[in-house]
């Protein structure tokens, strides 16, 4: 059979134009099937790590946890971007959340606010902790005989979270709450903690955290906070004068558990206007030893 020779040429840059549109269909499916296991990625980490980590819970915590003293009320779209989520499953997330009763929308603004009943959680914490319950006669002896505030935190990774306090009406900083959390390593609460765990685990913790200088008188690059972490370890007890809030002095001692391990850690604070750091030592230290080691299991 004859076939024009314009035909055949024609024929060729057809099937190649076929083709290139082929390819780069095939191209575009791959990029976007890589795009979405790029998204998923996160997700897939954490089930394969573990099996039975609720993917879906999860996500709803980190809905809640966006909320803080910066962010007290959130629009959908900033949720989403703080979550790494999505609007559709920022929006499923906050609906399902608003109606168990954790978030409130206001109709006018549109934005989400946490409401009381997420204190359920944090209440049922400190009713059912037996450590607060030791704890307690001994920190309520320690605010009545010294009339300072006295304080009990724990650790949690990097930060120290408050779980009891009683202020006194020399309070310096009215802000801080049962609840707030503070780095460890410019704290007394936290360097007393530390302090007592293997070295190596408390430099690791240190290693990790957001070291910067809060004040002036900060204690933040890793070698010193390594000498400061071994005088704490000697003497008992941990300061911290002006490191964290200016003006402020706190005195800590660990609270142990019967495997010698610290379980949180209590302290007194005050204002460096009434008191030198010499005397915040003279005065508390042995207070605050004698009283950490009478609410230790050891």
């Amino acid at each position: 059979m004859y076939v024009p020779l314009n035909l055949v040429l024609l024929s060729t840059p057809i099937e190649i134009f076929i083709e290139t549109v082929q390819m780069r269909g095939s191209s575009r499916m791959a990029i976007s099937k890589t795009k979405a296991a790029d998204e998923e990625e996160p997700a897939k980490r954490g089930r394969a790590t573990d099996p039975l980590m609720v993917m879906s819970v999860e996500k709803a915590f980190r809905v809640l946890s966006v909320f803080d003293h910066h962010s007290t009320n959130l629009s959908l779209s900033q949720i989403a971007a703080a979550t790494e989520m999505d609007v559709s499953a920022a929006q499923r997330f906050t609906h399902t959340l608003t109606k168990l009763g954790y978030l409130r929308k206001d109709l006018d603004t549109k934005r989400f606010e946490l409401t009381a009943k997420t204190l359920q959680l944090g209440y049922y914490y400190l009713r059912s902790n037996r450590l607060v319950e030791r704890a307690m006669p001994y920190l309520l002896h320690l605010s009545k005989e010294t009339e300072e505030t006295v304080n009990m935190t724990v650790l949690d990774d990097t930060e120290i979270i408050f779980i009891s306090r009683f202020m006194s009406r020399h309070m310096l900083n009215t802000n801080v709450i049962i609840g707030s959390r503070m780095p460890a390593y410019c704290t007394a609460p936290g360097m007393a903690i530390l302090s007592r765990l293997p070295e190596d685990e408390a430099v690791a913790i240190l290693e990790r955290s957001d070291r910067k200088a809060y004040t002036p008188s900060t204690t933040w690059k890793l070698d010193d906070l390594v000498k400061k972490l071994r005088v704490s370890r000697e003497q008992g007890y941990a300061t911290a004068f002006d490191e964290f809030y200016r003006g402020d002095a706190s005195i800590a001692a660990a609270v142990v558990a019967a495997n010698n391990r610290p379980e949180g850690a209590i302290n007194i604070a005050v204002p460096l206007s009434r008191f030198s750091p010499e005397a915040v030592v003279e005065r508390f230290a042995m207070h605050i030893i004698s009283g950490a080691h009478s609410i230790s299991s050891t």
